[in-house]
This record gives C-alpha cells, structure tokens and sequence, in this order.
C-alpha cells in the first residue's frame, strides 16, 4: 500500500486557493457551507454520518433549488464500520407506468421536450428517509430542522445561485410556478437578497408533523409516516394533481408503489486500492473501468497534465464511455455484463486500442465485455446506435455531500434535479424529478425509456479503501463530467500523492466524444475542454495527435463540475475535508 505523502514532498506541491481542513472528530464537505454547518452540527449533537448527510442533503434541497430537489434524486453510498460494508441507495425513481417510448413518438413527434413529461417518481425524499432507517440513529424531524428554518425563514442568495439563475433565466421564466418563487419581478435574485421558499417549509413541515402524531410509536414508525406523507398524503396529491392537470403521466399508484433501491456497490482494484461505485443504473463504473485501463500505464512517470498523460486519460475515458452507450442502463430491465467490463482481462484488451500519439476519431466502438464473464460464448456482437452531434448546453444542476464521522462510518449523496427544466409544483415549493431527459426514445438502446424503468443516471457518489481501512469519500455535480472530474482527482492523490485539497484544485480536461445522458444526447466528435493552466502546456500537442482542443472559459469551468472529499488518514484517524473552488463548496470539521 501506498505511504503517506507530506505534501510538500512531492514535486506538485503548490499552496492552493483553500487549505485544506484537518480533524479527527468528524468532517463534512457539501457544495453549501451552511449545509456543511448543519451537517457538522448533527454530528457534535452525537449523529452519525447518516443523520449528517442527511441533514446537509436536505439543507442543499433547499439552498440549491436551481441544482437540487427533496421531490428529485438522490443517490447515496454508507460505509458502516462496524458491519464492515459498503451499500448504495439507488435515489433514483421510475418511469410512470403510463410511460412509452410511442406516447413520446406520437404526442411529441419523438422528442422529449422539458417540462412535466419528463418526470419520474420523486426518490430524494424516500432515499434520505431510507438512509436514517437503516443506518441512521435520528428522527427526520431533528435532521430536518435547519433545512425548514432555511426554507421558511429564508438565507442570503450566495454568488453562485445568483450566477446560475441569471445564467438560465428564460428557463426560469417559462415556469410561472417557478419564476414565483426564484425570481423577483422577473429577474434573478439579487446576491446577498434574502430568498423565502414558503411552499418547501410547509412540505417539510407537513412531512414533520406526520412524524410527530406518531411519536409513541419510536423512531421507525415516524420514519415510516414522515415517508407516507410525501408518497401519499397532501405532498402526493399536489404533485399528481398539478402534473395531471400539466398533461404529466404520473399517477398515484406510481407515487404508492415507489421504493428505492439498497444494493451492493460495483468495484475495482487500482494500484492497491480499492474503489467502489455505484451500479450501472449510473454512470459510476465508468470511473471503475477507466481506473482498470489506466492501471496498466505508468502514470507517475509522465509529466503531470502534460500533452502524453491528458492523451492516456482522454482515450480511456472515451473507451469507457463508449461502453457505457452500448451496455449502462437499469439492470432490471437489462443484461447488464458488468462482470466483463470491470475484468481486468477486458482492460487489457480495451488498453490496446490505444495509440500513444493519435486519438479516435470522436467515440470507440464498444468492446465485448460478454466474452469476459464466466461461462460466457466468445463472439457476441453488440448492437450501435446512430449519435446526434452538435453542441451541449450543461444544465446547472447537482450538488454533493460527504461525511466521515467519529466511528469511522461514512455517507456520501450527490442530490440532484434543477428548477430550469421542468416547473416547481405550487404548495411543494421544487420539480419533481425530471430525470427522464436522462433516457432514450430508440427501441433497443440499453436506456430506453420503459415503464417502471429507472433512467441512466449521472450522479455517482464513490468511495476508496487502502486495505480495510477507508481511504477517501468523494463526488461532484457535472453531468458527464463526474467520473471525468473524480478520476483526475483520484489519480492526482494515487499516482502523484498529491494532497487532496491541491488535488482536486488543479487544471482539469474533458472529453465529449460521446453521446451526452441529457437530451437530445448530442455528441461532440472530438472535443477536448481543457482548462486555462492546461492550454499553454498541452494545447498544441494535443492537437497535433488529432484532439479538437477547446479552452473552457471561467464560466464554464464553473459549471463542469466542484469536487468535495474527505481523505482519511488511517494510522492517525485524521481526517482531511477538501471543497473545490470551482464553486462554493466548503468543508468542516475538527
């Protein structure tokens, strides 16, 4: 296993924009410092790193209304030390059963364009009242409480709120339910105004109260009616009731029946480590399987960010992601190899495709993961799908949260769902999940739309173990720029033992040489986005091996993606909150 690096033993060691912040009583990094606040304060009120998380998640559902929903997703992975195991909360909802890929084709002209049709079941508020069930030790109304004085009291709007407001307003302004709340007199809200959410406090309150009348009966029961009240009572009849009346096809039986997902996490092995993700209903194993090809090459011998070491990582990522296009989709529904993919065999094979100075022309044909599962035939061909090109326009949604308590127990969410594309409904005060955008209207495709069938997600919570002890919790908002944004992270602080902190500071690159998971899932043949300390360092050569080399602007560095982590220091239980500048995350702890 890898030694402890004092930073400033290695040769990339720079004084970042933030220190780093170190503590042994517990830490949390969220995308919100009042939401990191909250979270520490569960904690020195003897929660755990459940009831933190969760707290600060629904802190962030009301902080980040422009990036976030309690009626949205939220996927989530816990560490339990004392069982010794890592488990995912899928946070993610499904299709109505009222749901086809013909109605879309016939009552929309095989579009799916935003608004209420894109909806699937709400699962945050199932997933964070999941996660305090079996791994927390609160009520929801004591990991409540800060998110509904947020939400009816009001908070200052930071500069990041108001920059991704103003950035997307006529979205905003389309939704008149939406622009009541978020806007004022039309416009974004002013930074440092004070911006009420009246109808979430009494969602939240409503989900409290229930709690309350069945107080005698213990912990679970509230838990049980907290859920019941948003999948049943007032909260579910307002949002069928305004969907329906939208033209939606959610219906009550599909809010009744919903329940989220506990599953085991996918994994793999990279230089001694080993790192879990959640499944292939998200695009987390795309960092698994990028890791496995990488492994092969010796990273830290390249130049850090230089032209070589980008062309490495760029190419496996587009190997990865092209596997994600031909295999990723709900698991229920699909044959998903994920056997094959993560095989260390398969990466091999994948590894080389890769030239050492020349890209693929936009996207790699997918590989034959079936070939490389137990008992498997060799020879299976896969089925390709036609790619629409043309440029992205990355909706400014997500957020993330982590925490590391006392006991060594850690929860990481990455909450998710944006007010642009779709309207708040009136007396919930936020969008219903609108995550549909994330699935396909192509008979065939592994993440087409079916009843009752989860979309491809891209939120991807993620967690790394040296030996049996953890190592780091980390994730980000981004789109399809998380596993690009965590993978660069990751191997800054693996390969080049870098501290995490300057980690995920550094100048980062992405590729688009995919189809993207939001609709129309355009893809750009080519396109790598470098940032500004990369251009001048890497540009040209990339060029030259045929990369269509793109300087990403200050705004849109801001919207890629803001990694939050937490690193353990094992041999001393010292934990280490890192938050990335990119926006205005913060980390906590002491």
């Amino acid at each position: 296993m890898a030694r402890w690096v004092d930073p400033t033993e290695t040769d990339l060691y720079y004084a970042g924009n933030r220190p780093a912040i170190l503590g042994s009583r517990g830490m949390v990094a969220s995308g919100h410092c009042v939401a990191s606040l909250t979270g520490m304060s569960i904690l020195e009120n003897g929660g755990n790193a459940v009831d933190a998380a969760v707290a600060a998640g629904l802190c962030l559902n009301v902080l980040q209304p422009n990036a976030t929903s309690i009626a949205g997703v939220a996927p989530i992975m816990i560490y339990s030390r004392n069982a010794d195991e890592v488990v995912t909360i899928d946070g993610l909802g499904r299709w109505p059963q009222e749901a086809s890929i013909a109605f879309f084709e016939e009552k929309c002209g095989d579009d799916m364009p935003p608004g209420i049709l894109r909806s699937v079941v709400p699962a945050a508020a199932d997933a964070w009242i999941t996660a305090l069930e079996r791994y927390g030790s609160m009520t929801f109304g004591q990991v409540a409480a800060h998110a509904l004085e947020l939400a009816r009291e009001g908070f200052p709007v930071c500069r990041y709120l108001y920059r991704s407001i103003l950035g997307e307003l006529p979205d905003y302004r389309r939704w008149p339910s939406t622009a009541a709340v978020l806007l004022s007199d039309g416009n974004a809200p002013a930074f440092g105004s004070i911006l009420v959410q009246s109808d979430l406090a009494a969602t939240l309150k409503r989900m409290i109260s229930a709690e309350d009348h069945v107080q005698s009966s213990g912990r679970l029961a509230g838990l049980s009616a907290a859920r019941d009240e948003f999948y049943q009572g007032e909260t579910a009849q307002r949002m069928i009731s305004f969907a329906r009346a939208e033209g939606g096809l959610l219906q009550a039986s599909d809010l009744k029946a919903f329940r989220v997902r506990i599953e085991r996490p996918q994994r793999t092995s990279y230089r001694g480590y080993q790192v879990f993700s959640c499944g292939p209903w998200c695009q987390g194993p795309v960092l698994l399987q990028t890791l496995n090809i990488l492994e092969g090459y010796d990273i830290s011998a390249l130049d850090h960010n230089g032209p070589h070491y980008l062309h490495l990582l760029i190419e496996s990522l587009k190997l990865a992601f092209a596997d994600r296009e031909a295999f990723y989709g709900d698991p229920e529904f699909i044959d998903v190899p994920m056997e094959g993919l993560l095989s260390k065999e398969y990466a091999t094979e994948r590894r080389r495709l890769i030239h050492n100075s020349r890209a693929t022309p936009g996207m790699p044909s997918p590989g034959h993961p079936h070939d490389h599962r137990r008992g498997a035939s060799a020879g299976l061909s896969e089925q390709e799908f036609e790619h629409r090109t043309g440029p992205r326009s990355p909706e400014e949604d997500t957020s993330f949260v982590c925490v590391v308590d006392r006991w060594g127990n850690a929860a990481a969410a990455t909450p998710s769902d944006g007010a642009a594309s779709s309207p708040f409904v009136p007396g919930v005060g936020c969008v219903i999940s609108s995550r549909g955008s994330q699935s396909w209207l192509e008979r065939g495709h592994p993440s087409a739309l079916a009843p009752g069938k989860r979309p491809r997600l891209t939120p991807c919570p993620a967690m790394v173990f040296e030996g049996d002890r953890l190592f780091l919790v980390f994730g980000t908002p981004g789109g399809d720029i998380q596993p690009q944004a965590m993978l660069q992270v990751l191997v800054n602080v693996i390969d080049f033992g870098v501290e995490v902190q300057t980690a995920l500071e550094m100048d980062r690159a992405h590729t688009c040489s995919f189809p993207d998971s939001f609709w129309p899932h355009n893809s750009m043949p080519g396109h790598v986005g470098l940032e500004a300390g990369l251009v001048s360092k890497a540009a040209n050569t990339l060029s030259l091996f045929g990369h269509d080399v793109q300087r990403l602007s200050p705004w849109e560095r801001h919207q890629l993606s803001s990694v939050c982590a937490i690193q353990v220091r094992g041999d001393r239980s010292i934990l280490i909150g890192a938050a990335d500048n990119r926006r205005e995350s913060y980390a906590v702890g002491w």
